[in-house]
């Protein structure tokens, strides 16, 4: 078995990292082997190490196949910004196929499940000529979608989805992820998305005041997309 998916969001801050470290450590409890990646990062730190990006660290390490940095996160910029700009402040040339590249050399490690974070939503650039949505074309990748719950999140989601359709991509599942603590009718919105979501929902995350893997895997159900 070896289940491949890119991890999209609705937004830049729907919590793609969280759900992400959630699905690595759900695995991880099956006894699975796990890789998350991070091909491009923008808003990183400078270390003695070179540049780190905080998500792309914590993919590392919730992952139970250990990687190098550069491995997880090949491409890093230090501004927070979008890639595309920080790719132009610096002159360097961000393409789909240097990306997917790095990303094929790293997934021929032996693992069960691997799991490609995107970077913002679904069409942020990579240039003016592409975005990352080429991406998971390349890769030939299913799609997992981070819902970030909050008010107009429908709209978002179901242009996501409508988005990821018409690329020639398949939407595998997707991860409702409560980050609006003062939401009104999360019920209701939840239910009016899964209504119109033919793509299984593989998690309700709650709000979490202190959010870490172990309390986000604990509501992750697996299932649909290990039976596939």
């Amino acid at each position: 078995m070896k289940k491949r998916f890119f991890i999209a969001g609705t937004d830049t801050d729907a919590g793609k990292t969280l759900v992400t470290t959630g699905l690595l450590t759900a695995a991880n409890r099956r006894g699975l082997r796990t890789i998350g990646l991070k091909p491009v990062a923008a808003g990183c730190e400078q270390t003695p190490d070179g540049l780190r990006n905080s998500d792309a660290l914590l993919l590392q390490q919730a992952a139970s196949v250990k990687l190098s940095y550069e491995q997880v996160n090949p491409i890093a910029f230090e501004p927070p910004i979008a890639p595309h700009i920080a790719a132009e402040q610096e002159g360097r040339v961000l393409t789909a196929d240097r990306l997917a590249a790095y990303c094929r050399g790293t997934m021929m490690q032996p693992a069960d499940l691997v799991l490609v974070e995107g970077a913002g939503g679904w069409r942020v650039p990579l240039s003016m000529r592409e975005s990352l949505a080429r991406l998971p074309q390349l890769l030939e990748l299913d799609v997992i979608l981070v819902v970030g719950m909050k008010l107009g999140c429908i709209n978002h989601a179901i242009l996501t989805a409508e988005a990821i359709a018409r690329d020639g991509l398949r939407l595998a599942g997707w991860v409702a992820n409560h980050i609006d603590p003062d939401m009104s009718c999360p019920d209701e919105n939840l239910a009016t998305l899964e209504r119109l979501f033919r793509a299984p929902l593989l998690g309700r995350i709650p709000w979490l005041d202190d959010p870490d893997p172990e309390r986000v895997a604990d509501h992750i159900d697996l299932i649909p997309l290990l039976d596939e």
